[in-house]
Order: structure tokens, then C-alpha cells, then sequence
């Protein structure tokens, strides 16, 4: 029952923070589903239910989308793919994880002293292909673009749109890339079948929470899951 109820707790809250943020689900479901799934199956489970989400807002946010940069993340991302699912085949995930974490503790630490950086198309392309060999790797696709347009003090709309019509792609890619070379299971479809009426509450929640955040409250909350995210991971390694 405990173990059913955790896992109710992580897709709800997950879905809210990815509808009303575009970054919240992978950050935030990944970490938690790991104490309870085997590494494949809780990327999978979180590769498909952020897939879900991204297909069912993407027509309603499509005007705050920037194109230019979603294509340069696009064409990063095709690179970091095969990148990462050779890194989830061959590295031990502890390591891997370890690595995640002190280097977005790091980063999310300068960002909180006000370091800043300017967008570049070079710099598109880099994070869509970090981003790209995270999603394959470990399932978290957000950390490196959440850094970057923090750093790049994108809108909060902006941020939402781009990073949602990226995700449509990456999921969408790496879900293929996990089943065709990691294999998936019976168990992990299920998982995500039973998640979807919490994926669909989360939906309406966090697109009613998303009208009320201002820029402020979004950047203080993506500096809290960001920290969150990075000293989880660190300890959970220790």
C-alpha cells in the first residue's frame, strides 16, 4: 500500500510540475521512481508518461514555441542520443548518476549568484545534444536546458513552449532508442497505463497553477527542483 501510494504521489505531483513549469516531470519523477523500479523501467515509465504530456499540450502552447532554437536543440539532440544509451549500456549508473549530480549542484549554484550567459546557436545545439544523451541515459532531459535558459533569463512561456516541443521529439526518440537496444517488459506499460488518469488530473492542476505563477515564483522553483534534483542524486550515490 505504501509503495502504491508513493507512486501516486510522484506522477501526480510530477504531471503538475511538468504542465505548469514544461520541465517538472522528468526532474522530479525520475529520482523517486528509481526506489521503486529497476533503472530501465522507471526511465521507461518516465519517458512515456512525459511523452503523454508533451503530445496533449503542445497544439495549445505552440505559439510560445521558438523555432529557431527547437531546431538547433532538434539537430543537438539527434547527436547526444546514441551518445547516451551507450553510456546507459556500458557505465555503471552510480557513476553516471554521481557525475549529474555535482555538475547541476554546480551550475545551479552559479545561477543562483546571478551568472549569466548569452544564447548562441552553437550553444542551442550543445544543450540539445547534453540533453539529448541525458534523456537516453538517465531519463532526465531537463536539467541542461533548465540551466540554460535560467542562465539565458528566457521568458517563463518560452521556456514552457520550447522545452515542451523538444521533449515531443527526444521522447519520442529515446523511447524507441531504450526498447530497441535496453528491451522493456509487460510490467512497465502497465505502470504507465495506471498513470494516466493521475497524468490527465495533473494536467487540468498544473495548467490553472501555470496562470498564477509569475517570472519570479518560476525562477525560485526552478532553482528549488534543481537543488532538489542535484542533492538527491548525490546522496543517493553516497
Amino acid at each position: 500500500m505504501g509503495t502504491i501510494i508513493l507512486f501516486v504521489a510522484i506522477i501526480l505531483f510530477a504531471a503538475i510540475l511538468q504542465t505548469s513549469t514544461g520541465f517538472g516531470f522528468s526532474i522530479m519523477a525520475t529520482p523517486f521512481l528509481l526506489l521503486l523500479f529497476e533503472p530501465r523501467e522507471a526511465i521507461q515509465i518516465n519517458l512515456i508518461l512525459s511523452l503523454v504530456i508533451s503530445c496533449a499540450l503542445i497544439w495549445k502552447i505552440r505559439k510560445d514555441i521558438d523555432m529557431g532554437i527547437l531546431k538547433r536543440f532538434i539537430l543537438g539532440g539527434i547527436v547526444g542520443l546514441p551518445i547516451g544509451i551507450t553510456i546507459f549500456l556500458t557505465m555503471d549508473i552510480t557513476w553516471l548518476k554521481l557525475g549529474v549530480s555535482i555538475i547541476i549542484l554546480l551550475l545551479t549554484v552559479l545561477l543562483i549568484l546571478h551568472f549569466r550567459i548569452g544564447q548562441t546557436s552553437r550553444r542551442d545545439f550543445s544543450i540539445g545534444a547534453l540533453s539529448g544523451a541525458f534523456t537516453t541515459s538517465i531519463g532526465m532531459p531537463g536539467p541542461p536546458i533548465l540551466l540554460y535558459f535560467s542562465g539565458t533569463e528566457t521568458t517563463k512561456e518560452k521556456l514552457r513552449g520550447t522545452t515542451l516541443a523538444f521533449y515531443l521529439f527526444i521522447y519520442s526518440v529515446s523511447l524507441l532508442t531504450q526498447v530497441m537496444f535496453a528491451g522493456t517488459t509487460k510490467a512497465i506499460w502497465q505502470s504507465s497505463l495506471i498513470a494516466l488518469p493521475l497524468v490527465i488530473i495533473g494536467l487540468f492542476l498544473g495548467q490553472l497553477l501555470f496562470k498564477r505563477i509569475n517570472q519570479q515564483v518560476f525562477q525560485t522553483i526552478t532553482y528549488v527542483l534543481l537543488l532538489f534534483t542535484g542533492i538527491y542524486l548525490l546522496i543517493q550515490q553516497l
